[in-house]
Parts: C-alpha cells; structure tokens; sequence
C-alpha cells in the first residue's frame, strides 16, 4: 500500500496522522457531556419517548492504529469467546462498558484493552474521542482512537483473556473503504431504512467477519483517516448518531 492519504510514510506519517488526528473536534450536535459528580459516571442521561429522563449506559472502545509491515495502517481487533453471554464469537474492538472508577471514555478504553488484550495503556498514544454512537438497544459508545509507534508495537506482546477473548488479530484499515468483500443487508428503525455491511477478512488462517456497530465505528474513522467516504453507500442507521432517543426497539 502506498502513502497514507500524502502523508508520507514509515513513522513520519504516524506522527503526522497524530498530529491531524489531535486536532479533530467531535460535532457539537453530538457532544455528550461527562455525568456530574452525583450520578455513577458509569450512566449519562437521555430523555425517552415520553419525555423522561433516563439512565444511558456508556461504553468505550480502542481503535488501535499502527504501521503494519507494509507500510500500511492496521486496527487491532479481536474475536469474543464464544462462551460470553453477550455477542458470544463476534468480531470486536476492545472495549466494554465504563465503570464508576473510570475517570472518563479514555481510561474506560485503555483500561478494557489493557484486560482484553495485554495491552500496555503506556504504550498507547491516545490522539481523538469520537462522536458516540448509540445501539439500538440504549448503549452509548464513544470511540476513542489511540496510535502505537513502530517499536510500541513491536513491544506489544498480545495476551487475550481466557474469559472474554477467543482470538487477537489486526486489519487494515483502508479495507472499510473498499467495496470488495464487502456485504450490506438493508434493516428498518422506525420507518427508517438504514444498512448494515459485513467485512469478511481472513487473517492467521482464520476467517473473520467485521460487521454491524465494529465495521460502522472503522468506516468512520477510516473515512477521517483517509480523508475520502467509503466507495459504496454507507446509509448509516438513524439511532446510531442520536443524541436524544426516540426509544428503542
């Protein structure tokens, strides 16, 4: 693969991606501010249909760039254990949900990858806090995207966890823009259409498949990184970029 969108390459062009990356500023629409001291930090607040408000659980999630052998930029992804209760066998990003300790997104995802996956929270250069996303179910997720420098990433040594990861294994980004192994399934919310893609990867002899909430958080931040929109339609769902809920389905 070639330039990362003119930004030169080897670690020059990391630095150079962290340095535009630092200056991206979520949209105000969907700024979300941190709970107040007299409410779990674990919970923010949305108002349902009925005009009530109500606890939100909030997630955080690392999307982990580094320099590949290639010269191209990767993610770090894993696969959850199939025995979890919830999402057992998918493709995810390390994350999970914040807990009361948690000063805020940041340490809840550089907390999660460091059980997950080993990953040492000192070798992570955290550069951007995106825009949250919300799951049909009520969850707020915020990404937060963090960059590993060539010899950090040599000094990772991944260490998934035997209760909530089956497999570690990293894709490169630029494979969200593309239109090839690529599928999307057409759903409906509230009259509204919206699709859902599925990336299929194979990586380790193992084949993968990076869909729904994962593959729309990387399209995203492939497009940023990228400079560029993805080469098919994205038609992202509704839900996923509402601040205030509808209620859910």
């Amino acid at each position: 693969m070639g330039s990362y969108n003119n930004l030169g390459q080897g670690s020059d062009a990391l630095e150079t991606l962290a340095q535009r990356l630092r200056l991206y500023k979520p949209s105000v629409l969907h700024q979300i501010p941190e709970t107040t001291a007299t409410e779990p930090v674990s919970d923010s607040r949305e108002i349902n249909s009925n005009g009530k408000s109500e606890k939100r659980k909030r997630a955080a999630v690392l999307v982990c760039i580094f320099r590949g052998n290639n010269d191209d930029l990767r993610v770090i992804l894993t696969k959850r254990s199939s025995i979890l209760s919830s999402h057992p066998g998918e493709v995810a990003l390390p994350g999970g949900k914040r807990e009361e300790t948690d000063a805020d997104d940041v340490e809840t995802a550089l907390r999660e990858a460091n059980e997950e996956i080993g990953l040492d929270p000192s070798l992570v250069d955290v550069v951007a806090v995106l825009e949250p996303i919300f799951t049909r179910g009520g969850m707020m997720v915020v990404p937060v995207i963090g960059i590993l420098s060539q010899s950090d990433a040599k000094a990772f040594s991944p260490t998934p966890s035997a209760d909530e990861v089956e497999a570690i294994f990293d894709a490169p980004l630029e494979m969200f823009l593309k239109d090839e192994n690529r599928r999307a399934e057409e759903r409906d919310w509230m009259g509204e259409k919206y699709l859902l893609h599925f990336f299929n990867y194979e990586a380790q002899n193992e084949n993968y498949l990076i869909w729904a909430l994962t593959a729309g958080i990387l399209i995203k931040i492939a497009s940023i990184v990228y400079q560029r929109p993805p080469a098919f339609v994205e038609q992202r769902p509704p839900f996923w970029d509402m601040a205030v809920s509808k209620g859910h389905s």
